[in-house]
């Protein structure tokens, strides 16, 4: 794909999500991604269901832009053509558990030996030191350990899970952006360096507000529901045929939200008339406010509250959203040519390069699609070589 990094190699030993996610960022932005699987069975979400032509639809969301070849590390002579890979490559990136790629023979000591310059990022569930450096853990138990579920779901209800994997995008975000601002220095003073990222790091970075209210008054905001701790009125509302959100932070726009439900007069109510009272006051005001949202449509709601500059929006589901005229517009959605699956939709890069207007991505590649290719290209690679590690293995 066109984009800045289209100068940029980048050698993917991750698997699942938060490490494909952001190689998938790099390579959207233009980096050359070679993404390294095991034999056999490959990375792990390649088998989520549900499954087409053998392919997942977890696999091809956020693996696009990738070239894909199958490497067994696990042997000596799978371990060098890693290396030698490495090399030739600007960034390595790996989500191994702390020690595994020591023993492979591939951490960040081994690979700068042979490329000094390296930006090897690792990814981890708690980083590379501290007690709880050697243990694994999935998105919901970091949404669990870092706080998130703690604040999400409604007061008198349990800790809830993000729908997003929040912890494991979160956690591809700041890798990516550890890896390019090491990319940047190298640029400046030829250096490589080790950028290593934990999940449990992400999500407390993920706190801000929270961490900020606990930080000055000792108090824990609990789980808000909708409803945000600070701000009110804030959150969902009923509709006739749906949920409306309704986002009235700051004072100007809460005269604009009593005018636009019908009720001017809450305006200039004692009860109400400032953020503190309406909050002391919160569970009267939305029963206030749901009860005239309960006689439109969101259809009806949204246009009486874009004439009165509310903020607002409608809750929509995710063919909604894929669906939405401003989806097309923004070119949100864009179709690819899949080597099982044939002509398909995926989402694309959601940042807008206008000097880089070709946005056109791939889509994921096959298990070792692209194995002969990238050795012959990058290594040099010879047919008889090729033969005997497929022979011996070690490729696939």
């Amino acid at each position: 794909m066109d984009g800045p990094l289209h100068s940029i190699r980048v050698l993917d030993l991750t698997r699942v999500l938060a490490g494909p996610f952001a190689t998938m960022l790099l390579a959207d932005l233009g980096a050359d991604v070679v993404k390294v699987e095991r034999p056999g069975d490959g990375d792990e979400t390649r088998h989520l269901e549900p499954v087409r032509e053998g392919e997942s639809h977890y696999f091809v969301s956020v693996n696009r832009n990738k070239r894909g070849v199958v490497i067994d590390l696990k042997q000596p002579a799978g371990r060098d053509l890693a290396l030698e890979l490495a090399r030739v490559s600007d960034v390595l990136i790996e989500n191994f558990r702390p020690g595994v790629t020591a023993r492979l023979g591939l951490d960040y000591e081994a690979v700068r030996r042979v490329s000094p310059g390296i930006v090897y990022c690792s990814i981890s569930a708690f980083g590379q030191t501290g007690p709880l450096a050697q243990r694994g853990a999935f998105d919901i138990a970091m949404q669990a350990m870092g706080g998130g579920m703690s604040v999400t779901g409604e007061p008198d209800g349990p800790p809830l899970r993000s729908g997003l994997p929040m912890a494991d995008l979160g956690t591809g975000l700041f890798a990516t952006i550890g890896i390019l601002a090491a990319v940047i220095e190298k640029q400046r003073t030829g250096r490589g360096q080790f950028v290593d990222v934990a999940m449990f790091d992400a999500m407390a970075g993920l706190l801000t507000q929270h961490a900020g209210r606990y930080f000055m008054t000792g108090e824990l905001a609990g789980r808000p529901g909708n409803r945000h701790p600070a701000v009110a009125p804030y959150g969902t509302f009923p509709a006739a045929d749906g949920d409306i959100v309704i986002a009235n932070l700051g004072e100007s726009f809460w005269p604009k939200t009593a005018r636009a439900i019908g009720r001017p007069e809450l305006a200039d109510d004692e009860r109400f008339r400032t953020n503190a009272s309406r909050l002391r006051n919160r569970a009267e005001l939305d029963a206030l406010i749901g009860t005239e949202t309960r006689r439109r449509t969101v259809a009806e709601w949204e246009a009486i509250f874009e004439a009165h500059d509310v903020p607002h929006a409608p809750v929509l589901d995710v063919a909604q959203v894929l669906e939405h005229p401003q989806a097309r517009a923004r070119g949100l959605v864009t179709e690819v040519v899949h080597s099982a699956l044939g002509r398909m939709r995926t989402t694309g890069r959601a940042i807008k390069l206008p000097a880089h207007p070709d946005a056109r991505p791939t889509a994921a590649p096959l298990l070792g699609e692209h194995t002969d290719e990238v050795l012959r290209e990058l290594l040099g690679a010879t047919p008889g070589q090729l033969a005997a590690w497929r022979e011996a293995g070690v490729i696939a």
